[in-house]
């Protein structure tokens, strides 16, 4: 277990190594942000994740996708998501998932993605702003990014005072999560 989390995190800072290196704009999203931001107050309420995932501008992938392979990170696509395998025998779950700043996700989503823009830098790479992460996570809410926000809250980093922030569909989201903290 110690080795698997170990890979992870240097996967990724490999990879943001590699971006800056190269001066790519871009800001670490997913479970590794909020992470980050749990573990600024909690340290041991850190969650574990199985990937990383990026926030990129389109226009800077080109860029992006040499600086990666030169870093060890061959180009994939599955299931229609750009990634970055970690060597050529990796599976996708070894991989850095791209997500685009200004697009959808997935085209049922009510929101797009950030902009890189909207990074923030609380640790050695560039995370996503947590009100700009939360907005991300409610958006999709499944259940691993309901499960992220009830860790944000549980920490103390998002309350009621947030609702205001988002608009009325994300808003009755979160709303749902504060009043069902267990749930």
């Amino acid at each position: 277990m110690d080795r698997a989390v170990e890979s992870i995190r240097l996967r990724l800072e490999r990879a943001c190594a590699a971006l800056e290196t190269a001066g790519v704009l871009y800001a670490v999203v997913g479970g590794n942000a909020v992470a980050v931001w749990v573990g600024m107050v909690d340290q041991g309420a850190i969650r574990n994740t199985r990937d990383v995932d990026i926030l990129l501008r389109r226009g800077d992938l080109e860029r992006a996708t040499a600086a990666l392979a030169a870093a060890g990170f061959v180009p994939a696509i599955s299931f229609g998501v750009t990634m970055f395998l970690d060597g050529p025998n990796a599976k996708p779950s070894e991989s850095i998932h791209i997500v685009f700043a200004g697009e959808k996700v997935q085209d049922n989503y009510t929101l797009p993605a950030p902009d890189v823009a909207e990074a923030e830098r609380p640790t050695t790479f560039s995370v996503l702003g947590l009100e700009s992460l939360v907005r991300m996570k409610l958006t999709s809410f499944r259940l691993k990014d309901r499960v992220h926000i009830q860790d944000l809250i549980a920490v103390g980093l998002i309350d009621r005072s947030w609702l205001n922030r988002f608009p009325a569909e994300l808003a009755d989201r979160l709303r749902e999560l504060l009043d069902n903290p267990n749930a």
